[in-house]
């Protein structure tokens, strides 16, 4: 199924170098529809990258709110004041708030460095290594309350080699997540994700489920 054309307001946070943020900007697509980038640390690349493209960079850092509550009141108010639509994870570090998932249900992707649900967390390359893993990955899901759960959009596997160190293989999943990242933003912002529980299908020509190696 043909791409349509799209019109929507997407706010993407970022934690560091962006790099996903730039896979994003440069998506014919959904690159014209990013307007906001928010990261929670000053002087990030991410937010030169948003500058660099003419859009608007937001430091909202944790250390000048009381508690993660007030933060993450802030943060929901920032995207709801922007009328931001839908919400891109692009490297953060940051456990999203109970308001903000609320606030944006189902409008919330979040890329992560291994084949959910294995290996969640802040250290997955380094954690599949040292667990000795023949495959991991990288997946894209919507998010929950919980920390890497929501229900999975797409993945890809990538093997380990018996070389590798995290770095290389860090390296080679990056490559896989700046092409899925983008597609399943279009995915979403085209409207085409049907959820049944935890089961993500495509809404095309034929409706398909998406998984690895799966066809837009």
């Amino acid at each position: 199924m043909a791409s349509v054309l799209v019109d929507a307001r997407i706010a993407v946070l970022a934690s560091g170098a962006g790099t996903n943020l730039q896979a994003l900007l440069d998506d014919p697509q959904i690159g014209s529809c990013i307007v906001l980038v928010v990261a929670d640390k000053p002087g990030v690349s991410a937010l030169d990258r948003a500058r660099a493209r003419g859009v608007k960079p937001v430091a909202l850092d944790p250390a000048h709110y009381p508690s993660r509550e007030a933060f993450d009141r802030a943060l929901t108010t920032l995207l709801e004041e922007e009328a931001i639509e839908y919400v891109m994870l692009a490297g953060y570090m940051r456990i999203l708030g109970a308001d903000t998932v609320r606030a944006f249900r189902d409008r919330i992707l979040n890329v992560h460095p291994s084949l959910l649900p294995a290996f969640p967390g802040g250290h997955a390359v380094k954690d599949a290594l040292d667990w000795g893993a023949k495959v991991t990955g990288a997946t894209v899901h919507l998010v929950d309350e919980e920390v890497d759960h929501g229900p999975t959009v797409l993945q890809e596997p990538v093997l380990i080699l018996p070389d590798d160190d995290e770095l290389s293989l860090h390296v080679r999943i990056q490559e896989v997540e700046h092409r899925l990242f983008p597609r399943a933003a279009r995915l979403l912002v085209e409207g085409r994700l049907k959820l049944e529980g935890r089961l993500v299908h495509v809404l095309g020509d034929d409706e398909e489920t998406v998984g690895a190696g799966s066809k837009e």
